[in-house]
């Protein structure tokens, strides 16, 4: 491990870590999905590779990269104090892991990770917040979310809020389009209720005509036999008057 800024002192709480963007080599001890964990000889504190540090490709979980017991070579990128916990942070991609070479010496690529993070947690803090709705029904107005003391609601008068101009003009605008429409459909049924009672008239007449027709055959029919019975009765006279003569 490289001995830079080992003459600077370090800050209460950081004593006895390694310094900042030092090189060395660890052992893996617990490995996670979002990480692995990696102990330095000759200090006590583990500290933390994460996926996005573990290669320059995306990494789904760490057990794609390293196992518990493996060797590898980590850079410093990382010493934070959060309350009574020291955080370290490590990475393996800004190192050679067959020869230990750092791949970033002027720290570049670490310092742009860290600002990084820093905007990630300002804007984390800054979020906003929703009040919690009280899970409550009120005996007033039978509504959720508050009490019957705040009801603001009277008994026995309903009211319903009023539009105000700017929402007036598209309810115009949709009535009168809806209104030529109405005339329309309302054309329509006219004009089949007409065409319904033309039909309606049509079959009668028709009906009327075939009942007068048939009526006034029969007629014809019996007045053509009453006709034919009397010729017939009129020759059986004059033959019988003939018998007598000739008798």
């Amino acid at each position: 491990m490289s001995n830079r800024d080992h003459s600077s002192r370090e800050p209460a709480g950081l004593d006895g870590l390694p310094p900042m963007y030092s090189i060395a080599k660890g052992e893996v001890v617990s490995v996670q999905t979002y990480g692995a964990f990696v102990r330095l000889p000759g200090y006590r504190k583990e500290g933390l590779v994460h996926v996005s540090e573990m290669s320059a490709t995306r990494v789904e979980s760490a057990s794609e990269i390293v196992d518990v017991g493996e060797q590898v070579w980590i850079k410093v990128i990382g010493r934070e104090i959060q309350g009574e916990k020291v955080k370290l942070s490590f990475s393996m991609k800004a190192v050679n892991q067959g020869t230990g070479r750092d791949l970033d010496p002027n720290n570049v690529q670490a310092e742009q990770d860290a600002r990084r993070r820093r905007q990630f947690r300002d804007q984390g803090s800054n979020r906003i917040t929703l009040e919690a709705v009280l899970n409550t029904t009120c005996s007033k107005c039978g509504c959720k979310g508050h009490f019957t003391k705040d009801c603001f609601s009277a008994p026995g008068l309903q009211y319903a809020l009023v539009p105000e101009e700017d929402d007036e003009e598209p309810l115009r605008q949709q009535t009168s389009a809806a209104a030529p429409q109405q005339d329309s459909d309302k054309k329509k049924k006219k004009k089949k209720e007409k065409k319904v009672k033309k039909k309606t008239k049509r079959e009668r007449k028709e009906s009327e005509s075939d009942g007068s027709s048939g009526g006034d055959g029969k007629a014809k029919r019996r007045r053509h036999s009453s006709s034919l019975e009397k010729q017939d009765k009129k020759k059986k006279k004059h033959k019988k008057e003939k018998l007598h003569k000739h008798s």
